[in-house]
């Protein structure tokens, strides 16, 4: 995790929570490297941009690695570039804006990620409807949990003509007091349920604010 601001870090922690990798962490930020020295794998002060010093760091060898580095962009150009050198085959960059996004994805970067931007979204679609949940993905798709509009409740999915009607799947739902289990033509939904729903952006979103 090169980067060890509130994205690196937090995404550095979780990563050891789970237990199930190694985490080395590098700044150029002695104070942020100190915060976290106790918590990750191993966490390193050093200069990302320089080759040489990623590489006395063994950072070639890491199958993965996440550039967290924001608002210099110099830095994370110059790193993101140093890793896919190295061969490292699964490089994931944060980016702050379109054009950094776009210079990342020129260069190679194998996922460009825009925390703030995708969460804006993501907060702006659970805003304006009764979606509980929104996960976008790239193309155009998307799942979301929301509540079953009334025109389903009380018929099976196979009679409601999800994919025909509203060219959404119904992939899992819930009931209260028990726990989320695939849905299949025969299931039958109750308005308090909770479901989880696939399909394109726009035709999610049409099928949640349904009344």
């Amino acid at each position: 995790m090169i980067g060890l601001g509130r994205f690196g870090r937090s995404l550095a922690l979780e990563l050891m929570e789970d237990g199930q990798v190694d985490v080395l962490g590098i700044d150029n930020d002695p104070g942020l490297v100190d915060e976290l020295a106790g918590s990750l794998t191993h966490a390193v002060v050093a200069d990302s941009t320089k080759e040489e010093a990623l590489r006395q760091l063994s950072v070639h060898e890491f199958d993965r690695a996440v550039v967290g580095i924001g608002t210099n962009l110099e830095a994370s150009i110059l790193t993101v570039s140093t890793l896919l050198q190295f061969g490292i085959r699964n490089v994931w960059a944060k980016a702050i804006s379109d054009s950094h996004a776009r210079i990342l994805t020129q260069l190679g970067a194998h996922k460009v990620i825009r925390p703030e931007h995708e969460m804006g979204l993501r907060v702006a679609h659970l805003v304006r409807g009764r979606m509980l949940d929104y996960i976008e993905f790239d193309d155009g798709y998307a799942m979301v949990k929301t509540m079953p509009p009334s025109p389903i409740v009380g018929r099976s999915l196979g009679q409601a003509k999800l994919r025909s009607t509203y060219k959404v799947t119904v992939v899992a739902h819930h009931r209260p007091g028990a726990g989320f289990t695939y849905a299949t033509p025969d299931t039958v939904l109750e308005a308090d349920d909770v479901i989880i729903v696939s399909g394109q952006i726009r035709d999610v979103e049409a099928f949640s604010a349904l009344s």
